[in-house]
């Protein structure tokens, strides 16, 4: 399973759509707290809609509670600060937990958990000039290569709510 941390998120809407995305991945998702705004927020799940029922969701006052937890788990780390390209990392293990630590939209993970871990520091690449990508973007890079290079274990390749069919089928009602 794929295991999502967020640390001390900033944006509710950006909370929101990886929320969204956990679900429809279904990773668990891990808020490091404390936070600048209500998990309860009207922006976080107008942004998740109805997906945040299904959420497997945990809340965690600071990051030591986490660690307290966690802490025996291997963690890799996205930042703009790592060497390796997040493409670089073996994740084909379906049976493996993968934690993945993304930091806040302002200043990213704390330097000093950083330093702790440079063994398991992802960079995802981008233009020299560049600082930054929005978070939820992040969290969706990620989590697709890691399931990518798991073969989309577990999930839907084709069309499921409507059918596979459902384009042809309307490409041929439209043809009649």
């Amino acid at each position: 399973m794929i295991h999502i941390i967020l640390y001390r998120p900033e944006k509710p809407q950006n909370t929101g759509n990886i929320m969204r995305t956990c679900v429809a991945i279904n990773a668990k998702l891990h808020i490091v707290g404390p936070l600048s705004f209500s998990i309860d927020s009207k922006d976080l799940k107008r942004v998740g809609m109805d997906y945040i029922d299904n959420l497997k969701m945990e809340y965690y006052e600071d990051y030591d509670a986490f660690i307290k937890k966690h802490g025996d788990k291997d963690i890799y780390y996205i930042t703009r600060y790592a060497d390796t390209p997040y493409s670089s990392f073996d994740f084909k293990d379906i049976i493996k937990d993968y934690y993945v630590m993304f930091g806040r939209e302002s200043t990213g993970i704390p330097h000093d958990i950083l330093r702790e871990h440079p063994d398991r520091l992802l960079r995802i690449p981008m233009v020299p000039n560049a600082r930054s990508l929005n978070l939820s973007n992040c969290v969706a890079i990620i989590a697709y290569e890691i399931l990518r290079q798991q073969n989309f274990n577990d999930l839907s390749t084709s069309e499921a709510i409507k059918g596979a069919d459902f384009l042809r089928n309307e490409v041929n009602k439209h043809e009649d």
